[in-house]
């Protein structure tokens, strides 16, 4: 029997062997958002009123950001032990987004490293005791699980400061790779800009990493870029990328990477470059009409973290018939499925990326 709740990708609900409560990527409360149908009246009755995620996280107003993120996290944590209470399960998964939503909106307001930190601000302490807060309502969840339990605390990304944001659409207009028709006079996606594909040899989208997409001809509409020239124009692109600077002439430290080297598949519309600006510490931004290659405010509302490399991998197997014990420094998050599989005594299929660890 599994309860999984928050999960993300998880909508729609999909019929399990147990109950499912969808993720922050459901539309609205007013969705089919469980398995069975059944629960969501009972999910809205415990809660006063179920919260997906933390709307309009990006936002100038602190005080009520930090009132909502706590409201997200204790109907969600509180339906996590009223399930962990009232039923009787074998597998029981949550994902909580407040975590990730509060490093967006708090990180200057405690990292002294932080451009636009300010000693002694009003919520220097914001982050901090969040994670207490978090940690008191997972020891409780806790005391509510058989002591034979294994439970694992993991999160897929970390988070770090963010110093700023190129503009990468910006910047493959400086260099002649983009033309569009008209030049906008205020930030705009580049979705809703009219661009000249006869004059375009790539476009990018922006986000925590940067994707960018060549004009090939015959594989685009207007393609522009010959097949023949393919390879080439990509290395280029990567070598622009690459020598990228901050404001200050300083080389930021950006990699260009080709899917195809990272990945063992790339299916459906892959793009033909991913880019991480300055190692993360700067957001890829894909608007236009930004006034300038950097930027200190994002397109998509005010944001203070990016996403980081290392997260966090907690796991105690104490009711388990061999242990893991100790530092395991080498951990990928592709490990964590066929780790888990073999503890719980579950066949590990051929083929998967990761090791089981110990």
């Amino acid at each position: 029997q599994c309860v999984v709740l928050g999960v993300p990708q998880t909508y729609p609900p999909s019929p399990i062997h147990g109950e499912m409560v969808t993720c922050f990527l459901t539309p609205s409360t007013k969705s089919a958002y469980t398995h069975p149908p059944t629960l969501k009246a009972e999910v809205e009755r415990v809660t006063g009123g179920y919260v997906l995620d933390v709307e309009d996280f990006r936002t100038p107003d602190k005080g009520s950001l930090l009132r909502r993120i706590y409201e997200k996290t204790d109907k969600h944590l509180g339906l996590a032990k009223h399930m962990l209470r009232t039923r009787s399960w074998d597998f029981f998964m949550l994902v909580e987004m407040g975590v990730d939503r509060i490093h967006h909106g708090f990180w200057s307001h405690m990292d002294p490293a932080h451009h636009k930190y300010e000693p002694g601000n009003p919520f220097e302490s914001a982050i901090l005791d969040y994670y207490r807060h978090v940690d008191r309502e997972l020891g409780e969840m806790l005391t509510l699980c058989p002591p034979e339990t294994l439970v694992l605390v993991i999160s897929d990304h970390g988070a770090k400061k963010m110093d700023g944001g190129i503009c990468f659409n910006e910047w493959l207009r400086s260099e002649g790779y983009l033309t569009l028709t008209t030049s906008p006079t205020k930030p705009t996606p580049i979705s809703s800009v009219p661009i000249d594909w006869a004059r375009t040899r790539a476009w990018g989208d922006g986000g925590y990493y940067g994707r960018l997409f060549m004009n090939v001809r015959g594989r685009e509409p207007s393609g522009t870029v010959e097949p023949r020239d393919y390879e080439r124009v990509r290395t280029d692109l990567i070598a622009g990328i690459e020598a990228i600077t901050d404001p200050k002439g300083r080389v930021i430290g950006s990699k260009a990477y080709r899917p195809e080297d990272l990945f063992r598949a790339v299916n459906g519309v892959a793009p033909d470059l991913i880019v991480y600006f300055g190692d993360l510490d700067w957001r890829s931004v894909g608007a236009v009409g930004m006034g300038g290659i950097h930027t200190f405010e994002n397109d998509t509302g005010p944001d203070e973290a990016n996403h980081d490399w290392q997260g966090i991998f907690v796991l105690s197997t104490a009711g388990g018939e061999a242990p893991l014990r100790g530092l395991l420094p080498e951990v990928s998050i592709y490990d964590v499925t066929p780790t888990l599989l073999r503890l719980l005594g579950q066949p590990v299929p051929e083929g998967l990326a990761g090791r089981p660890l110990g």
